[in-house]
C-alpha cells in the first residue's frame, strides 16, 4: 500500500505542481544548488547485475521482433535478391555494433546514463539538444510499436472469440482505426503499462521469457509453412531487378535502413551497460548482434517465400500468416493464440529495452525535480501511446514516417562524437562529478562545446536535402540523393573525423584529466591519493577491470574532488 498516494496527497497533486516534486536526495554528485535524483547517479554495486549472459539474452530478445523479421524480405521487395539481403543485414548490423560496443564501454566503466555522459563531449547545456532529440524519437517509436502490437491482441481475442472480428465500426473513416482496433490497442497499452515499470536491474527475467517464447514461435512458424508448402517456395529464385550504380546505392539504402533501426540504441546503450557487472561482458555485442539479426532475417526470407505457395502472395509480416490459422478450426486458433502471445511479448520487450527506458532516462535529466525513471516510463507511455496518436500516423502520415525514419541523420553524428570523445580525445579518462556540475570542467564556452557543434552541423548539413526529398519529394541533385542512401554511416564517420581533428588542433585543456575521477571513496585504499576521489591510473582501474565504479560500503556519500 505504500505506493498508493493518500487522499490528501492526491488533492495536493491536483491543485499544485510543487506537490509532484521528488524528495531532494543527498546521494547525488551534483552541487547542492543543482536539483537531481538518484536515477541519474552512477549505479551502485548492488544493482550492477548484468553479466555476459544478460547481454546475449538482451540482444536475442531485442532483435527477434516483427521489424527484424521483415527487414530482409523488404530488401528483396525493392529489387535486390536474397544474396544481397543477407550481406546487407550482416554489414549493417556490424556497422551499428561497433558504436554499440564503443559507447557501451562508457556506461560499463562509469555506470552513468547516456544523458549524463553526453555532457562530456557536447557540453553541459548543448547536451540537452541530444537528450531531447533522442527522447522524442524513443517516445515516437514506443507508440508505433504499440500500434503494431495491437494486432497480436486482435489475433489472441479472435482465437478465443471469433465473433470479435465482427465488431461493427462506429468510428469515422478519418480516425485511422476501427472500433475493434481501438479496443485491441487499448488492451495492448494497458497490459504493457505495468511491464514498462520493471526496474532495469530485473529486466533479465523478462529476457528469459522472451528468449524462450519468440525463437520457438519463429522456428515453429517456419517449420509449419515449409512443411505445408512442401518447400521454401521460389523467392530464392527471384532475380535482381536492378544493376550497376542503381544496385549499389540501393544496397547502401537498405543497409542504412538496418543501421537506422538501431541508431537510437547506438547512442543510449550506456543506459543499459551502466548495469553491467564487468566492463568486459558488453563486448559480446559485436558478434552477437549481427548473428542474431541475420538469423531472424533469414527466417523471414524463407517463411515469406513459402507463404507465396500457400496463399498466392508474399506475406512479409508473420502476423498475416498467423491470421490465416484462425480459419483452421480449434487447433488452428490455439496455435494462433500462442503464436500471437509470443510476438506480443517480443513487441513489449523491444518497447521496454529500446524505447521506454531510453525516454525515461532522458526525462529524468530534463525534469529531475519531478521525474524519476518510473515516472518517466509512465509519461513516455502516455505521450507515445496517446498524445502522438500512433494509429493515425500509421494510416495516413507517410511523410512523417519518412522524417522519423530519416532521424538517423541526427543520431549518427551524436553516436560518433560520443565515441570519439571518450576513446580518442579523453582517452577513457572522465571526471564523473564534473558531468553533474554546470560550472565544472565540461561547461566549455557557455555550456557548449563548439567542436562538437561544428562537427555535428557539418556532418548533418549535406544530408538535409536528402531528408527533405524523402519527406516531400523536393527536387535535388543525384549526388545528394545518393549521399542520403548511407546517411547514418556518413554522419557517424564524418563526425568522428571532424570532432577528433578539432579537439586535437584546438584542445579544451580544462576538460582533460590524467585519470578517471569517479567521485566516491573506494571500499579499500591502496594509497593516500585515492582518498581524494582520484581513482583509476594504469596500475589501478584500467578499462576492462571487474569493478568500474567504487562506492563506500555503507551509503553512497563520498568525497568529491573540487576544482
Amino acid at each position: 500500500m505504500k505506493y498508493i498516494p493518500s487522499g490528501s496527497t492526491l488533492k495536493k497533486r491536483c491543485t499544485s505542481v510543487t506537490a509532484w516534486e521528488l524528495p531532494k536526495e543527498d546521494s547525488t554528485l551534483a552541487p547542492p544548488e543543482i536539483w537531481t535524483n538518484a536515477d541519474m547517479d552512477p549505479v551502485p554495486p548492488e544493482n550492477q547485475t548484468w553479466t555476459i549472459w544478460t547481454w546475449m539474452a538482451y540482444w536475442a530478445t531485442d532483435t527477434i521482433n516483427l521489424g527484424t523479421w521483415e527487414t530482409a524480405s523488404s530488401c528483396i521487395a525493392v529489387g535486390l535478391d536474397w544474396r544481397d539481403a543477407i550481406p546487407v543485414m550482416v554489414v549493417g548490423t556490424t556497422c551499428i555494433a561497433i558504436p554499440m560496443v564503443l559507447n557501451g564501454a562508457i556506461g560499463a566503466k562509469l555506470h552513468i546514463p547516456f544523458s549524463v555522459i553526453v555532457r562530456s563531449s557536447f557540453g553541459y547545456y548543448l547536451a540537452y539538444f541530444c537528450i531531447v532529440s533522442r527522447s522524442i524519437l524513443a517516445m515516437f517509436w514506443l507508440g508505433i510499436q504499440g500500434a503494431n502490437g495491437a494486432i497480436c491482441i486482435t489475433i489472441m481475442i479472435a482465437a478465443i472469440w471469433p465473433s470479435y472480428l465482427d465488431i461493427p465500426n462506429t468510428l469515422p473513416e478519418d480516425a485511422g482505426i476501427t472500433s475493434m482496433g481501438m479496443v485491441s490497442y487499448f488492451l495492448f497499452w494497458i497490459i504493457q503499462l505495468p511491464l514498462l515499470l520493471i526496474p532495469p536491474t530485473r529486466l533479465r527475467y523478462l529476457f528469459v521469457v522472451k528468449l524462450i517464447a519468440a525463437p520457438i514461435t519463429a522456428v515453429a512458424t517456419l517449420g509449419w509453412i515449409v512443411h505445408a508448402a512442401q518447400g521454401s517456395g521460389d523467392l530464392f529464385n527471384i532475380p535482381e531487378t536492378v544493376s550497376g550504380s542503381t544496385r549499389a546505392f540501393l544496397w547502401l539504402s537498405c543497409m542504412s535502413a538496418v543501421t537506422g533501426s538501431w541508431a537510437t540504441l547506438a547512442c543510449n546503450i550506456p543506459d543499459f551497460s551502466r548495469y553491467a557487472k564487468t566492463s568486459r561482458g558488453q563486448y559480446v555485442q559485436l558478434p552477437v548482434l549481427p548473428f542474431l539479426f541475420t538469423a531472424c532475417g533469414v527466417l523471414g526470407i524463407v517463411t515469406t517465400s513459402a507463404s507465396h505457395v500457400l496463399y498466392g502472395k508474399f506475406l512479409w509480416n508473420p502476423l498475416d500468416i498467423i491470421m490465416h490459422w484462425l480459419d483452421g478450426g480449434s487447433g488452428g486458433r490455439a496455435a494462433a493464440f500462442f503464436a500471437a502471445l509470443s510476438w506480443y511479448v517480443a513487441q513489449v520487450g523491444t518497447n521496454i529495452t529500446a524505447n521506454s527506458i531510453s525516454a525515461a532516462n532522458d526525462l529524468t535529466v530534463l525534469f529531475p525535480r519531478f521525474v524519476n525513471i518510473k515516472r518517466g516510463c509512465i509519461i513516455a507511455a502516455v505521450v507515445g501511446g496517446w498524445v502522438i496518436v500512433p494509429w493515425k500516423i500509421l494510416s495516413s502520415a507517410n511523410t512523417f514516417l519518412a522524417f522519423m525514419g530519416g532521424y538517423a541523420v541526427f543520431l549518427g553524428p551524436i553516436a560518433g562524437i560520443l565515441a570519439s570523445d571518450y576513446w580518442l580525445v579523453k582517452r577513457q579518462n572522465i571526471d564523473v562529478p564534473g558531468l553533474y556540475d554546470p560550472q565544472g570542467r565540461y561547461r566549455y564556452y557557455g555550456g557548449m562545446n563548439w567542436r562538437a557543434a561544428v562537427a555535428f552541423l557539418v556532418a548533418v548539413a549535406p544530408l538535409l536535402p536528402g531528408l527533405a526529398n524523402s519527406i516531400s519529394q523536393v527536387p535535388i541533385g543525384e549526388g545528394l540523393t545518393n549521399l542520403y542512401t548511407f546517411d547514418w554511416l556518413f554522419g557517424f564517420v564524418v563526425s568522428i573525423v571532424l570532432y577528433t581533428g578539432f579537439s586535437l588542433i584546438f584542445p579544451a585543456q580544462e576538460s582533460l584529466v590524467g585519470k578517471t575521477i569517479y567521485g566516491h571513496e573506494p571500499l579499500e585504499y591502496s594509497s593516500d591519493t585515492e582518498r581524494n576521489g582520484v581513482i583509476g591510473g594504469e596500475d589501478q582501474k584500467g578499462f576492462g577491470d571487474v569493478g568500474a565504479v567504487d562506492f563506500a560500503g555503507h551509503g553512497r556519500k563520498g568525497s568529491i574532488e573540487k576544482y
